[in-house]
């Protein structure tokens, strides 16, 4: 006879799963922080059947994911597409950030443009949770919440949740 239904969560945290980066938070079109980097720290909590054999399924699966994410943007400077106050521009070699008349030069090699508005906690943890949700290696097992928290330093974190419909 078959089990019911259990759901379980897997939490995943691993020293692995960081990356270090440069960022100014945008408060106002005429205020913002001073360049200056963290190390951050990412942890993923999945939820989902557990099956017969006692598996979600290979959590590995995600430690591996995770740490791949942290070093597509480990040791970059992180920029904001879709901020209304900052404009990114290329120009004489460099990629150039316009902020209230500041032009903040950088090196395209030392640059990452983000699909967010903000660098902040609150949108890398959506920014993360995004790139989970497109893995069907991942998503195949059923699923029914993702939790992603991103930590600038120990206490100081933000996350973004999904839940199936």
């Amino acid at each position: 006879m078959a089990r019911p239904a259990r759901l379980a969560r897997i939490d995943v945290a691993k020293q692995a799963m960081n990356f270090s980066a440069a960022h100014f938070t945008i408060f106002s079109a005429t205020d913002r922080e001073d360049l200056h980097g963290h190390n951050f720290q990412l942890a993923c909590s999945v939820t989902a059947p557990v099956d017969d054999t006692g598996l979600m399924f290979d959590y590995a699966i995600i430690k591996k994911t995770m740490r791949a994410l942290c070093d597509e943007i480990d040791e970059k400077m992180l920029l904001p597409a879709h901020s209304p106050f900052l404009m990114i521009t290329e120009d004489a070699g460099y990629t150039i950030a316009v902020f209230n008349g500041e032009r903040i030069p950088f090196l395209p090699r030392d640059v990452l443009v983000l699909p967010v508005a903000n660098t902040t906690v609150e949108e890398f943890s959506h920014y993360f949770l995004e790139k989970i949700l497109q893995l069907p290696e991942i998503m195949v097992h059923g699923v029914t919440e993702i939790t992603v928290k991103v930590s600038s330093s120990p206490g100081q974190d933000g996350c973004a949740q999904w839940r199936a419909k």
